[in-house]
């Protein structure tokens, strides 16, 4: 009996319009869903038979019935061409007289009431087809389903349920700068017809695909859509034979993505796929999960069809309830998981990056004295400039946070630079440091002594200059050397012929051209040694930056290789 609603034929619609008009009720208007037609038990069926009486207008008016449901017929005989004489589906005509009016509103009313009750319980009305053929199931589905516009239950407390999955058919692209992600999917929605459902051996089939125009289509988007919705249109959906509707439509998301660009080329990222009602309550709209993940994971990685840049690692749900202030939204989120495959940069930048930094590593056996050193130099450096400035367009775009391999090129420069910096001081100390004074005393400690262990290259001792000077070895008692450290004359036996004495003139002045020159050689002396100091310090920082170059290159390796490794295990 529950399953037997008969569909509403063009008189019952007429009455069903005027059913729609208001009631009066003692000189009040009152809406048709003033007295509450949906019955729970016996208590409110009585309480509204009794207040029955006092109404003015018919119970199908009062409870917006358009037509009397086949399943009461037996209640006034026979329906056909009957004891009344009326045509076949028309309505029943009143009574004569006001008491046999209210005996029938209030059996049709409780039969009314007795039928909702049942068929609550019920949860979905078939549709009798006269034929197993397309023509009339089209027929029924297009008088059963002409309400479009209302969300398919039967009481509107009831919340639609709506299952979303989706297929990942291929990634294409990820924007960096303005943190986009480029994908193509299927989405899948599923919900059910309360109030529909069919007899597959009566209509011949156990579903059929409809314009999507005809039902009702939930409005069901990704929160985090960013463009225009340049998808493809498919205006068809299944329904089953129980009321299942079943929509399959591809699209082109085009969705936001906080990137975390730290570790590129090496970087693995999540993004997420919210999916919404955009604008019905969770008291109206409910979304659920669909197909498990791991169905979707590997449907996913069996249909990608491009081998790009990025690669489909994992893909993980939870599900999440958006509170307003109005009210709350149902949510359920995808959170996808893609890595880069970085052959492409490493092969482009890390690899000519780390040659030309090992050429200037190896600059360093050219010896500092060669002015080619430094033309060699800037050679490497103006050639790394330029190497930078072709592949700026493989190198992200900087936001929140520096990529790693930025980091690397600018150390890489800044190593190079101090390298030609260090050539040029270098040389000039080689070729000027006669006119430096002398090294200052906590350079010589801390240079001399502590970083030429440091780097292996030991201080050089300087000899004494100190010479020794006899006039005439055979003569015991002049001695130059005395005369020149006392600065007197030079002691001798006084003759006391004119000769004698002009010789003894003779060896003052040359007594003092002797000390002036060897004032001026010790002058020399001590300017060499001076300039033999700044020359060990230049040799020393040289060492030192040849070992910064060799810790860095090795460090520079050890850590990309670690993130390169890393990168594979995940």
């Amino acid at each position: 009996m529950a399953d037997s609603f008969a569909l509403p034929s063009k008189a019952g619609r007429e009455e069903g319009r005027h059913a729609s008009q208001p009631v009066k009720e003692r000189g009040r208007l009152k809406s048709p869903s003033g007295p509450h037609c949906p019955i729970q038990d016996s208590s409110e069926i009585t309480a509204v038979l009794r207040s029955e009486a006092k109404l003015e207008a018919p119970v199908s008016q009062v409870c917006s019935f358009r037509r009397i449901p086949m399943a009461i017929r037996p209640s006034y005989g026979s329906w056909g061409q009957g004891s009344w004489g009326g045509p076949r589906g028309a309505p029943l005509p009143g009574p004569s007289s006001p008491k046999k009016l209210a005996a029938c509103q209030l059996v049709l009313f409780a039969s009314c009431c007795l039928l909702l009750q049942e068929q609550s319980c019920v949860a979905a009305v078939k549709v009798n087809c006269s034929r197993p053929d397309t023509y009339s199931l089209y027929t029924v589905l297009n008088t059963a389903l002409n309400n479009s516009a209302l969300r398919p239950v039967i009481s509107l407390k009831t919340p639609t349920n709506v299952n979303v999955s989706f297929t990942l058919y291929s990634i294409l692209g990820v924007d960096d700068k303005q943190q986009v992600l480029t994908t193509f999917i299927w989405q899948v929605l599923e919900w059910d017809i309360e109030y529909l459902s069919w007899d597959p051996e009566q209509c011949g089939t156990e579903r059929v695909s409809l314009p999507r125009v005809m039902i009702w289509v939930p409005d069901i988007l990704i929160n985090e859509f960013m463009s225009d919705n340049k998808s493809p249109q498919t205006p068809y959906v299944y329904i089953d034979h129980t009321g299942h509707v079943y929509d399959d439509r591809p699209l082109r998301v085009d969705s936001s993505c906080s990137l975390d660009i730290y570790n590129f080329p090496f970087d693995v990222q999540i993004c997420s796929f919210s999916f919404g009602s955009y604008l019905h309550y969770a008291s109206d709209v409910t979304i659920s999960q669909g197909q498990p993940v791991e169905y979707i994971l590997e449907e996913s990685l069996n249909v990608m069809q491009n081998t790009g840049e990025w690669e489909l690692v994992n893909i993980s749900v939870m599900d999440q309830t958006l509170l307003t202030s109005n009210s709350t939204y149902d949510m359920v989120v995808y959170n996808l998981t893609i890595k880069r495959r970085p052959m492409q940069y490493v092969v482009n930048l890390l690899i000519p990056s780390c040659f030309l930094i090992t050429v200037d590593l190896f600059s360093f056996l050219l010896p500092p004295e060669s002015v080619d050193r430094s033309a060699f130099k800037m050679t490497l450096i103006l050639g790394y400039t330029v190497f930078l400035l072709i592949m700026n367009d493989l190198l992200p775009d900087t936001g929140s946070t520096t990529p790693l391999i930025n980091v690397f090129f600018s150390i890489c420069l800044a190593l190079m630079v101090a390298s030609l910096l260090e050539t040029v001081l270098i040389t000039n100390i080689l070729y000027s440091s006669g006119q430096y004074p002398n090294v200052p005393r906590w350079i010589r400690i801390l240079v001399l002594q502590y970083l030429s262990r440091l780097v292996l290259l030991p201080q050089k001792t300087s000899q004494s200059n100190r010479v020794t000077v006899f006039l005439n070895p055979g003569v015991q008692d002049v001695q130059v050397v005395k005369s020149l450290e006392g600065g007197g004359n030079v002691p001798c036996q006084t003759p006391e012929s004119q000769l004698d004495r002009a010789a003894v003139e003779l060896l003052k002045r040359l007594s003092r051209d002797l000390q002036a020159i060897r004032q001026h050689a010790e002058k020399h002396f001590k300017s060499s040694d001076s300039s033999e100091e700044w020359c060990q310090i230049g040799h020393i920082l040289d060492r030192l930056l040849f070992a910064i170059y060799v810790v860095f290159i090795c460090g520079s390796f050890i850590v990309i290789l670690a993130i390169w490794v890393g990168w594979f295990r995940t």
